[in-house]
């Protein structure tokens, strides 16, 4: 029996830290993403606030490929910031437009363990990556089937005592995969772009959809770079692992859906 179509729907959002740190565009995508039918949950970003936190207490911010190097000073920030601040304002947010949300970091009830990453090629630092196979996903739907909707900040923890900076676009993508099992899961990367451009600096060079294949090429012609190439990455790795729906949007675009649809490849 093909239990697909027997799945409820859920909906995962991921929402940037662009978005995240200006309050009007924060609260219209609050207002949205309440808006959003059905099931539903939200991870969010925080890396420009984490950034500007940093700075302000003499914390120098590296950078690898998009990704955060994390030492034991900037895991202080990020947790602060991510689970902190930003984590319960999204929540308190969520509750003024009774909307019953509850705010979560990967360590609480041990819902998203992660494995520190390898120092060899590049040292991270505290930086943990997540397998969506150990994901705690009854503990997530119970909060779902009970009509509350999990907020998730980018830390996890290994299980031993350490928190670690996980990015939140590879939290968004293990929770669409780890859930897959339980629902139909279509995973929203949403930010402050229209979605994949060929030039960053045109709105009007949305790439409408895109394979891993051609995903590739774009890297190679230096067209995707940066902070883009972990989303796009998660993305593949979302829809080759069971998830029904990847878009990549601009946030004020989240009830419309107009970005850009990564697909599989025709072969697959």
């Amino acid at each position: 029996m093909n239990r697909q179509h027997t799945k409820d729907s859920l909906t995962i959002v991921k929402i940037g830290g662009n978005i995240v740190d200006n309050d009007e565009a924060l609260a219209a995508f609050l207002a949205d993403f309440n808006r959003l039918a059905g099931k539903k949950l939200l991870v969010h970003g925080g890396g420009v606030m984490a950034s500007k936190m940093a700075k302000q207490l003499g914390i120098e911010t590296t950078m690898v490929n998009g990704r955060r190097v994390t030492d034991a000073e900037t895991l202080k920030v990020v947790t602060m910031v991510y689970a902190g601040w930003i984590n319960k304002n999204i929540v308190a947010e969520l509750q003024k437009i009774r909307c019953n949300a509850i705010g979560l970091s990967g360590a609480d009830a041990n819902v998203i363990p992660a494995k520190r990453r390898s120092p060899l090629p590049v040292d991270f630092g505290y930086v943990g990556d997540p397998n969506p196979s150990l994901i705690n996903a009854s503990f997530i739907s119970h909060l779902i089937e009970n009509e509350t909707v999990p907020v998730f900040c980018a830390i996890t923890h290994d299980k031993n005592g350490s928190l670690l900076n996980t990015n939140a676009d590879t939290i968004a993508y293990s929770l669409a995969a780890a859930l897959s099992s339980v629902y139909q899961t279509r995973l929203f990367y949403c930010f402050e772009k229209e979605g994949v451009l060929q030039d960053v600096n045109n709105p009007d060079s949305l790439i409408a959809s895109m394979s891993r294949t051609e995903c590739e090429a774009f890297k190679k012609a230096g067209i995707i770079a940066d902070g883009m190439i972990p989303k796009l990455d998660n993305s593949f790795n979302a829809i080759e692992q069971g998830v029904a729906e990847v878009r990549i949007m601009h946030a004020k675009n989240l009830l419309n859906g107009k970005g850009t649809v990564l697909r599989r490849e025709e072969n697959l």
